[in-house]
Order: structure tokens, then C-alpha cells, then sequence
């Protein structure tokens, strides 16, 4: 597993272009595993923090309960329309829950977190895989590009 620090470190134009298609919308799609194995898909407001993506949101939310029994997940950041499409992104990897200490302090003071907001789920990012999707230059192709510990960065262009 890996942070995004890592990603950054090996690949950095590739993790600047992630990170663009990510900032870019504001609501990610989630995917999680329901107890039976079966997947979940949930919106969620995914931002990075001090260079970090986190997942946090409110308490008792049934995507939290999913990462709790089963730390696997799929992150999707959303994708333009095809017009005006540059890319899409994906995380995927374990998230590992952080409810105290400090890296839920460090967490609270890079992202503004305001004491009075009351209670929130916190989980920290363990990447597997990261992949961008984006058009080749002159448009007539997908590039997936596709970046894991120990591989390293991959591309394949599909017409």
C-alpha cells in the first residue's frame, strides 16, 4: 500500500493530472462491499488534505459501516461531459479508520475542522492503485494510465 505522497515522489506530472480530475468535482462516487459481498456505491465529498485524499462524513453513514468490516474501496472522482471531457480518476486501496490521537488532530487542523462541528467519521487512504483516463492529444484515443506500488506507472491507449 502506498500514500498519494508516493505517488507524488515517483510519478509527479502523473499525480498532478490525478489530483486536477479529482479537485475538479466536487461529489465522488464510493465503492464499498455490503456484508454480503455485494457492492454499495455512495456519494461522498472526498478532498485532499495536507496532500493526502481522506474520506470522512457523517457518523452511522452505511459506507463507513461497509469500510469498518471490510477495509476495500473504489474512489471514482467524475467525469465531465463528453464535450468538454479532459479526464476522470480513480483511487482505489483499504481505508483505515482514525477516531483519536494525533493524526486525527493534524487531520482537523490541516482541513479547518472548527471544534463545534461535532462528531464526523474519519478514514485515512491506503493506495493500491491509482488511474487516470484521459483523451490522447489529438482526441481519437483513451489513455488509462495506471500507477501501483512496486509496478510503477503503466499506459495503455485504446481506440
Amino acid at each position: 500500500m502506498a500514500s498519494f505522497a508516493d505517488v507524488e515522489a515517483a510519478e509527479p506530472e502523473f499525480a498532478t493530472r490525478v489530483r486536477a480530475a479529482f479537485d475538479a468535482h466536487r461529489h465522488k462516487v464510493l465503492a464499498t462491499l455490503r456484508a454480503d459481498g455485494s457492492p454499495r456505491v455512495s456519494g461522498i465529498e472526498m478532498q485532499f488534505v495536507a496532500g493526502e485524499p481522506w474520506l470522512a462524513g457523517m457518523p452511522e453513514s452505511v459506507k463507513f459501516a461497509d469500510l469498518r468490516r471490510d477495509p476495500r474501496f473504489a474512489l471514482h472522482g467524475g467525469s465531465a461531459d463528453p464535450d468538454t471531457f479532459d479526464a476522470d480518476a480513480k483511487l482505489s486501496g483499504r481505508a483505515i479508520e482514525v477516531t483519536t490521537g494525533e493524526e486525527w488532530r493534524r487531520y482537523k487542523a490541516a482541513a479547518g475542522v472548527p471544534d463545534e462541528l461535532g462528531a464526523f467519521d474519519l478514514f485515512r487512504v491506503d493506495l493500491d492503485q491509482v488511474v487516470l483516463v484521459a483523451l490522447n492529444d489529438d482526441k481519437t484515443a483513451l489513455v488509462i494510465s495506471s500507477w501501483r506500488p512496486g509496478r510503477g506507472l503503466t499506459r495503455t491507449e485504446r481506440t
